[in-house]
């Protein structure tokens, strides 16, 4: 699977028929507004394009690297504390999407990701169990799909299966084997993965036959898009945007610096 960092998928039209029940801000009509996310002297979080309108360009691959901006600090230093973290959190819901971790967490992580982007992937096998590892009380994660369906045509199928497999509790395991880079994505393979995990491969083949969840991951999608998410993996850490398969290091800051109420609300 290759890497293409700028991959961008052209002329897909998204809707929403329920876009007056899910989405929470304004977005513009014409042009697509850069957010930058800074907490600390010299770092930024990452950023993310919205509001472009539908059925212009949807999503592309994010690249790993952050974004650098000085911060006010720099500029100005006698620009206030609040001045400088001046931050916006985005209502995204969670749906009823597979989650790991515990219900009253501090801190959720909503993640919109694609099994097949090689970004996703770097960031799910460096930086997913470090986070749980290290805030096992704190963070919950929740995993939303968004294929990118125009560069990755083994996209959607993927997040279909693993949906299969939530059916008998193994989402996450399941995900893990999508992630690991052992298998390349095909229907042969889903099946193989869902054996090697001792699921009933019967039920799990019926389900992906039939096709049970390709409107739920569908609707993800659709939600994702209109509420402007452009690029994979794109975080949403108490409703504060994260865009990009970010090193461990930015998380932490974000979690540190959101569990000690530092980060405006």
């Amino acid at each position: 699977m290759a890497e293409n960092k700028n991959d961008s998928i052209q002329d897909e039209q998204i809707t929403d028929p329920q876009e007056e029940n899910t989405i929470t801000f304004k977005r513009s009509h014409l042009y697509a507004v850069l957010l930058p996310l800074a907490f600390v002297v010299g770092l930024s979080v990452g950023y993310i394009f919205w509001g472009r309108a539908p059925g212009t360009e949807v999503a592309q691959e994010a690249t790993p690297q952050a974004n650098v901006p000085q911060s006010t600090a720099e500029t100005n230093p006698q620009t206030s504390a609040t001045e400088q973290q001046e931050v916006q959190r985005y209502d995204v819901p969670e749906d009823d999407d597979p989650s790991i971790g515990p219900d009253n967490a501090e801190i959720t992580i909503i993640e919109f990701s694609d099994f097949e982007c090689p970004y996703c992937q770097r960031w799910h096998n460096e930086v997913f169990d470090r986070i749980l590892e290290d805030y096992p009380d704190q963070v919950r994660i929740v995993y939303r799909d968004f294929p990118l369906k125009s560069i990755h045509p083994n996209a959607t199928p993927a997040a279909e299966a693993a949906n299969c497999a939530r059916e008998q509790d193994a989402f996450w395991d399941y995900s893990k084997q999508l992630y690991s880079g052992k298998y390349e994505l095909s229907p042969e393979n889903y099946l193989l993965i869902a054996d090697g995990l001792e699921l009933d491969t019967e039920a799990f083949q019926e389900c992906f036959d039939s096709g049970r969840y390709a409107d739920e991951v569908e609707a993800d999608y659709q939600y994702a898009g209109n509420l402007g998410v452009r690029s994979t993996p794109t975080f949403f850490l108490n409703g504060l945007p994260i865009v990009g398969a970010q090193p461990y290091e930015v998380f932490q800051d974000i979690i540190e610096r959101e569990l000690a109420g530092e980060i405006p609300k």
